[in-house]
Formats: C-alpha cells, structure tokens, sequence
C-alpha cells in the first residue's frame, strides 16, 4: 500500500515543471546585466535590418572593442563582424539627450533612433520624442560633450 505521503501523479507533474525550466532557462536570453553584455544583450544588427530592439541569443556572439556583442541570428553576427561601426550605436551607446544637457549616461537599448545612418540610443522613451522632434540640435550638443569627456 502507498505512503500517505506518497503521490505518483505530483511527483511526475513536478519532474515534467522542473524539466520544462531548466529546458527555458537555456533557451531564453540570460538577463544581458548578469553577463556584462554591450548593448544589455539586444541585437545590434536588428535596430537597423528590422528597425526593432531584438534580444540576442548567448550563444551568437562577438567581441568588438572590448565588448561581447550578441545577436539574434549568425546572419547578423557576420553583418556585425564585416562592418561593426554601421550597428554600434553612437556616443558609444549613452544617452543623447543626457549628453546634451551635459550629463554622460547610459541609453536604454529598447530606446534606439535611428538619424541618418546611425543608431542613437536615448535612457526613456520621453526623451527618444525629443530627440526625434529635435535630431540636430540635440547631436550637434551631445557631440560637443562627447568631445569633452573622450580622452
């Protein structure tokens, strides 16, 4: 007779939940923070073949000016490895409207614009609508800043 204790359909319901987790574990994104990503681990390459912050898978990636960048597919890794400064966001990824008012912080990854042919990235979404109500402007000072703080 079974233990009162004893429940064959929980403890098979449970190994099938602890399976399932471990197997979503490896396939979602690790959160980018823990692993020191550039860019949080979103796909550089997406914010301008899909106009979209797409997260990167851990195990497509490459290294670039000290940074471990993560992508999406191997298709935009080689895009990345044959031309990096086409996808690497400007101002080496802080905020634009932050440097223009004379602050260096880090952009948001999910907050991208993209001016001309290059990616910008701004901390909110309040302030990626004024840099898009005001791209010039708000370049041309955020250049000038980022000419003072780059030694």
């Amino acid at each position: 007779m079974p233990s009162v204790d004893h429940q064959p359909g929980r403890d098979m319901i449970l190994t099938h939940l602890k399976s399932f987790a471990i197997a979503l574990a490896v396939l979602l994104p690790i959160p980018a923070a823990a692993q020191g990503w550039a860019l949080d681990g979103f796909d550089p390459v997406a914010y301008v073949t899909r106009d979209a912050a797409v997260p990167g898978r851990g195990d497509i990636s490459t290294s670039w000016r000290g940074k471990e960048y993560h992508f999406a597919s191997e298709d935009n890794r080689a895009l990345f490895e044959a031309n990096p400064r086409a996808y690497v966001p400007g101002f080496d990824g802080l905020c634009v409207v932050g440097l223009a008012e004379g602050r260096s912080e880090a952009g948001d990854p999910r907050q991208f614009v993209i001016i001309g042919q290059r990616v910008y990235l701004t901390a909110s979404a309040d302030r990626k609508q004024r840099l898009l109500a005001e791209p010039r402007g708000l370049l041309m000072k955020a250049k000038n800043m980022w000419v003072k703080l780059r030694p």
